[in-house]
């Protein structure tokens, strides 16, 4: 069988910042409420003018240089998101159109924060099968125009940027993504969610003056439910490939709340130093917070040939999964 492995990583996030500070003058918080409970100092918010898709292209076109691929030899492009350009089309068909990417099909992803983790999921078997020989896997959001600014249970949480991965077949059987492990609990999507502008809350003047068109949760079971789950998802993909904990040289998370990943890895048993932190910079990108995290790790020369990787993501639906990466 022929592994799918990620021979290039990019991200982009936007140039203007909102501290803790910032945040303190819009909603009653604190700098140290917010990274005692989350992690988070700072975030960044897009420009105004600036769309889910420009993101996307923007990382998009750094791991490509990285990939030594151009955008005409991609066969298809997956977008993970929850705040697209508009509803219909798909972001990914803007991605396509502004890289150059004529001969890629592209299509959406919708499991918010796990986004990017399933759509590389979907680009491995592609290549498994032989279909696909390259595949750009983006994880964008947008996630500041569709907060509720005067809810500081969220709206102190969430930044914009993007992160992409290239794809294509590993010429060694032994590296690439060795399995990956994704799950859906669909009894749980009240805790997390944008209930506005789909077919059951259609946008009129009352779904507008409810802010159902922003994102609402229920930080508490979010948390519960993340860590558990989370958990049990990294533990799935080492003992499917009959590895330990020890044997995991760095954990790639989806930058959601640093308790949580805390929480997680003392769980397992992997030392703190194993997993790239950025929350503190970025605060919670949602899909684009897996491949954000990864190309950092990977400009920064952390990831060596060989090293084992294992990833992890959990968003709205509830959706959750895990990788194992031989890098």
């Amino acid at each position: 069988m022929t592994r799918a492995q990620i021979i290039g990583t990019g991200s982009y996030a936007p140039e203007k910042v909102m501290t803790n500070a910032d945040m303190a003058k819009l909603v009653d918080t604190t700098d140290e409420w917010i990274v005692d409970r989350t992690g988070i100092k700072e975030r960044r918010v897009a420009a105004e003018g600036e769309v889910t898709s420009d993101m996307a292209v923007k990382a998009a076109v750094r791991a490509l240089e990285m990939a030594n691929t151009r955008a005409d030899e991609l066969d298809m492009i997956i977008v993970g998101t929850i705040s697209p350009d508009m509803p219909m089309p798909a972001c990914a068909a803007f991605v396509a159109h502004k890289l150059g990417a004529k001969k890629a099909f592209a299509f959406d992803v919708s499991a918010a924060c796990a986004g990017s983790l399933f759509g590389m999921s979907i680009a491995s078997q592609y290549i498994q099968t032989g279909a696909v020989k390259r595949a750009l896997v983006i994880g964008v959001e947008l996630l500041t125009r569709i907060i509720d600014w005067e809810d500081r249970n969220t709206c102190v949480l969430f930044g914009d940027a993007a992160g992409a991965m290239v794809l294509g077949p590993s010429a060694d059987p032994n590296r690439g993504i060795l399995s990956t492990h994704l799950h859906t609990e669909g009894a749980l999507t009240d805790i997390l969610c944008i209930k506005g502008g789909g077919s059951k809350y259609p946008m009129n003047a009352e779904a507008l003056k409810q802010k159902l068109h922003k994102v609402s949760m229920n930080g508490r079971e979010v948390f519960k439910f993340a860590v558990r789950s989370l958990t049990d998802a990294v533990n799935e993909a080492l003992v499917h490939n009959q590895i330990t904990a020890d044997e995991v040289t760095h954990l790639i998370a989806h930058q959601a709340n640093l308790r949580i990943i805390d929480a997680v890895i003392g769980r397992l048993k992997i030392a703190r130093e194993k997993a790239w932190l950025n929350i503190e910079k970025y605060g919670n990108t949602s899909s684009a917070s897996l491949p954000t995290t990864l190309d950092e790790a990977n400009r920064a020369g952390r990831l060596k040939p060989n090293d084992t990787i294992a990833m992890m993501a959990i968003g709205a639906g509830m959706s959750w999964g895990s990788a194992l990466v031989r890098w």
